[in-house]
């Protein structure tokens, strides 16, 4: 009998699609399930994975209601605690987020032993309070930020972990127009920014390229958005979260995106030139910091929301895409950071991290 295995993830697609991922990695040695919440259940086709759902309260996002959200926080440990001992689950994977805490609390009282992940370059607050409790953390580098000394031998460096068709689908296809195809990111929540004020300097790229132009967005502004690009003339193709992105993204010239650890490791695996422009409100400035790491590896391009003014984002990005110099460097740094990214390898790090904690 297998021994049973528990995803702990939900919240936005930034954590629950590397936690599909594990599930994908690990279901043929062992029983794997998930356990998420319900804003997390969106992004899980429930015909291939097995899961759960427990719902976790934000206890800080109300101020007034955090007594009454504290007493379902812990009914939600209680939940955690009577589902880890009545499936009798030996190990957990947690993805991080305040939604995995129940499930982490609770696996201290039934010995279940613990794995982390971290894949963004700050270490996430979650995690941090778990540090002491994990067998092993799963990282993307040995540097990231305000990881605790005492703890390095905890870290089990891993490449970043994607979907398994992707390895299987990447390959450009050559092309016979000059028409250019952006792809926009905004994160599986939809950035208010990238629906709003990316349209001037989209707008005005569209007058000096043949542009199609793929838009990640929420569904309340996909009208919005349809009615800017057929009013100008813009080829346009929009979408809310897309399990099948990579089949877009191995179409796209040219990336903008927010800097998300799984939407970067998914364009630099696919050689997607991009221009990072990192979400300024993330927990501890965490995407400025993945972006960061990639612009230091050659990989990419990055400007910060605060420095951007409609006119000399059109100048750059216009000057980013006719500099195919520059853009050939950035895809031979892409391609030579992800040489040894295969499922295959991927797989044996994982199971045997796993296998032998």
């Amino acid at each position: 009998m297998k021994k049973k295995i528990l995803i702990s993830t939900g919240g936005s697609g930034g954590h629950v699609i590397p936690a599909l991922n594990f599930y994908d990695h690990l279901k043929e040695n062992y029983d794997v399930c998930l356990a998420t919440d319900l804003r997390g259940s969106r992004f899980i086709d429930a015909e291939i994975y097995k899961s759960v759902i427990i719902n976790v309260p934000d206890i800080k996002k109300n101020l007034l209601k955090i007594p009454l959200n504290l007493i379902f926080f812990l009914i939600s440990v209680f939940k955690s605690f009577i589902y880890l001992k009545k499936n009798k689950i030996s190990k957990i994977i947690s993805t991080g987020g305040y939604m995995t805490l129940p499930i982490c609390i609770a696996s201290k009282f039934t010995k279940s032993k613990l794995f982390l992940f971290e894949p963004n370059m700050v270490l996430g607050r979650s995690n941090s309070f778990f540090m002491n409790q994990c067998q092993k953390i799963f990282c993307y580098s040995d540097k990231v930020r305000r990881f605790p000394q005492k703890y390095v031998k905890k870290v089990q460096i891993i490449y970043p972990i994607l979907k398994q068709k992707s390895y299987l689908f990447k390959s450009k296809v050559s092309k016979i127009t000059d028409q250019r195809i952006f792809l926009i990111i905004g994160g599986s929540q939809g950035a208010k920014f990238f629906q709003t004020e990316l349209k001037e300097t989209i707008h005005k790229l569209s007058k000096k390229f043949n542009l199609m132009v793929y838009h990640q967005t929420n569904k309340d502004n996909i009208k919005n958005l349809e009615l800017f690009y057929k009013n100008n003339n813009i080829s346009f193709n929009l979408f809310d979260f897309d399990h099948s992105i990579e089949n877009i993204i191995n179409k796209a010239d040219f990336c903008i995106t927010r800097a998300g650890a799984s939407t970067l490791a998914e364009l630099v695996y696919f050689e997607v030139p991009f221009l990072a422009i990192p979400f300024p409100y993330s927990k501890d400035n965490h995407q400025l910091h993945n972006a960061k790491f990639y612009k230091d590896n050659n990989c990419c391009w990055l400007i910060e929301q605060k420095d951007i003014f409609q006119e000399n984002l059109f100048k750059i990005i216009s000057e980013i895409i006719i500099d195919e110099k520059d853009i050939k460097q950035k895809k031979q740094a892409m391609k030579k950071l992800s040489l040894e990214n295969t499922w295959e390898n991927n797989n044996k790090l994982i199971i045997k991290t796993i296998y032998e904690n």
